[in-house]
Formats: C-alpha cells, sequence, structure tokens
C-alpha cells in the first residue's frame, strides 16, 4: 500500500487504557488517543475492545454479529437458539455519520449455553461458546460473529478509527480497559470483519505489523480446530493467545517467550534454569513462533481471577510501542504523543524492549 510514491512500511495505529483498580472509565479517552495518530491509518478499518461494559450481563457470553442480509440473520438465530438461551438481544446502538457507509446488520446477543446442549457435548462452556462461533462463521454464509467475550465486546468497522468510535457511541459506554486500532492494510482487504480488534472469547488483540510466518502459523493452529475464516493475519495471533492460555495453560510471560521467543544464543547465556524453560518453549510450540514485525496488545479476562491487557513487541522490535503510567492507570501506544493527549502529566513513560512484554492486570 502507497501513499504517494512513499511505501507505509509502519502503517497502524494501537492504543490501549487500563485502570489497575478496576474502576471504570469512559470511552471518550480511547477516542481521543487513536484519533492522534490518524495518519497512521487510511480508513479501511478501525475499531475497539472494551472490557467491563455489560455489568448487568456480567454472566453471559455478549455475541456480537455482523449480518449481510436479514435470511442470515434469521439462520443465525435459528442455530442460536438452538444453542443458547437467549438472555437478551438487539442492534448494536449507533449514531449514523457520513463517514461510515456500507454498514451490514449489526447486532448484539446476550446468550448461555442450553444445559442439555452443553451436557451433550461434553465440552465446558467456553469450549462449546468456541464451536458455536466457528460453525456461524464457516458454515452461515453472511453471518460474522466478531466478539464472543463475557462481560466484553468489539465494535469494528471501515473507516478511520476515530469516526468508527463515534458511530458505536463508544464515549456511552464505561469499562476498566480499552484498546483500539488504526488499520493501514497492505496485503489484505479492508472490509468490516477485517478490522481490528480481533476477538474469541475474552481474548483481544490489535497489531501493528505484517506476519511473515502467517501460513504455517494458521496451517498448525488449525489442527487443533480453529478457523482462520476473516481475511486477515492478526486473527491468527488471537487463536495462539488462546489455544496457549486457555488450552495449555501458560502464563503470558510465556506465551511472551512462545511467539516472540529470544534467539537461541540468547537463550544458551541464560541460568540453567531459565535455559531449560526457554529451550522448551521454543521446542514444544515451535510452530506458534511469530516472525516479522509486530507490536500487539492484548486484553483478556476469564470472568474469575485474571484480566488485564498485555503488550509486546518482536524480538527485533520492529514496530514502535509506548507504555505511560499515572497513579492507577497505564496507557501503552504506537506514539507517546496518543499517551499525552488523554495524560499530558505522567509518572513515568518508556519503550520495552523488543520482545520484552508489559503485563498489567487489575487488583480486583
Amino acid at each position: 500500500m502507497r501513499e504517494g510514491q512513499a511505501r507505509i512500511p509502519s502503517g497502524c495505529a494501537i492504543s490501549g487504557i487500563i485502570n489497575k483498580s478496576g474502576n471504570r472509565v469512559s470511552g471518550e479517552a480511547i477516542i481521543n488517543s487513536i484519533s492522534v495518530m490518524h495518519d497512521r491509518s487510511n480508513g479501511l478499518g478501525g475499531g475497539f475492545a472494551a472490557y467491563g461494559i455489560y455489568p448487568d450481563y456480567r454472566d453471559f457470553y455478549a455475541l456480537h454479529i455482523f449480518y449481510d442480509s436479514t435470511s442470515a440473520k434469521k439462520e443465525c438465530e435459528e442455530f442460536l437458539e438452538h444453542h443458547f438461551d437467549i438472555i437478551n438481544l438487539s442492534k448494536i446502538p449507533v449514531r449514523k455519520i457520513k463517514e461510515i457507509t456500507n454498514e451490514p446488520l449489526i447486532w448484539r446477543y446476550f446468550v448461555t449455553p442450553l444445559p442439555t446442549k452443553l451436557s451433550d457435548s461434553q465440552l465446558d462452556e467456553r469450549e462449546f461458546t468456541v464451536k458455536c462461533v466457528f460453525r456461524v462463521n464457516t458454515q452461515i454464509n453472511g453471518a460474522y460473529v466478531f466478539s464472543s467475550g463475557k462481560n466484553m465486546g468489539c465494535f469494528k468497522a471501515v473507516g478511520f478509527p476515530e469516526d468508527v468510535g463515534r458511530f458505536y457511541r463508544l464515549e456511552d459506554y464505561e469499562g476498566w480497559c480499552f484498546t483500539a486500532h488504526g488499520r493501514y492494510p497492505t496485503n489484505t482487504p479492508g472490509w468490516w470483519g477485517g478490522a481490528h480488534p480481533f476477538a474469541l472469547l475474552d481474548y483481544s488483540v490489535v497489531h501493528n505489523g505484517e506476519i511473515s510466518s502467517y501460513d504455517a502459523n494458521r496451517r498448525a493452529i488449525e489442527m487443533y480446530g480453529y478457523k482462520c475464516t476473516l481475511q486477515t493475519d492478526t486473527e491468527v495471533i488471537t487463536y495462539i493467545i488462546d489455544y496457549l492460555h486457555r488450552k495449555v495453560k501458560l502464563t503470558f510471560n510465556e506465551i511472551a517467550s512462545v511467539i516472540a521467543a529470544p534467539f537461541w544464543q540468547t537463550i544458551g547465556r541464560m541460568t540453567p534454569e531459565d535455559r531449560e524453560t526457554h529451550e522448551y518453549l521454543r521446542v514444544m510450540f515451535a510452530d506458534q513462533l511469530i516472525t516479522g514485525p509486530f507490536s500487539i496488545l492484548v486484553g483478556f479476562d476469564n470472568g474469575q481471577d485474571e484480566r488485564g491487557l498485555m503488550a509486546l513487541n518482536d524480538r527485533l522490535k520492529l514496530r514502535s510501542l509506548v507504555i505511560g503510567e499515572k497513579d492507577d492507570m497505564v496507557y501503552m501506544a504506537s506514539e507517546e504523543a496518543a499517551i499525552r493527549i488523554i495524560e499530558p502529566n505522567l509518572d513515568n513513560v518508556w519503550a520495552p524492549k523488543g520482545g520484552q512484554p508489559v503485563i498489567v492486570q487489575t487488583r480486583n
């Protein structure tokens, strides 16, 4: 993708906000943050992930779904009714603006698996929900589940991110964590389902970069039942994180050491204990190593004892990433300006090293 005659190698913008105390803040701040990096986007995709926004439905999966037609909606709702108890359903509130066009039907469902279906499946409820999400996305033409976690949601579209935020009325939501993305696609199409964040259950990913290992990563993760259907490389990062964290039970520090693994010569200089750990991770999960330039923000909330935000660069730090702190607030963004616009008086600001995760969890 070119602007004039100069290729933009580091396009895309990411930003994140998290309150360590778990207190909720307005979504307006994340819109202001991502808008500063307008020139990193080209209007072909923008979006947000927001955590803690559905306290009245915290125990139910919030399915955000795009429909291309009313027939797709009818077919999908029949499927949902067959597998879930639908507690509430509605259109997702939007504000009509001229900058966002060709919008699909955008609906939201708060659901819980039907006990009989869950029992017959012999799966836990999270895996049952994942299987249902993939069935919708691969078998119902014109229906795309783009968000499926509890007490969180993704909001994305084709457009500049600040326009997407206004379109979805994000200032009306309050959450303890927000992430944002402005897209500058170089190899994949700009369409509503392909905008970031990508999400599965409570995991959400925004990404600046390009995954050169995508084909290998995709083939490996699809061996475990995942289906890459959304036409962009970032989707596979979300599934890798879900697999490593939810299924394999790795910590986020260990996940960082898999997807942005240290070089072998670096591992060779570690203490014997650390060397043994990193050798094991590199050998056992070689197919989940991500190569190519990237900076990512990963939101997570298992509804129990683990919820937070992780920032991670590739091991060569080929994409920019800055962290800022002020009291209980932590800010993460591609540029320091995107942090200063919402908090000019930071207590601390720094750029993490390549491959060094910054993991922030709430205290309650």
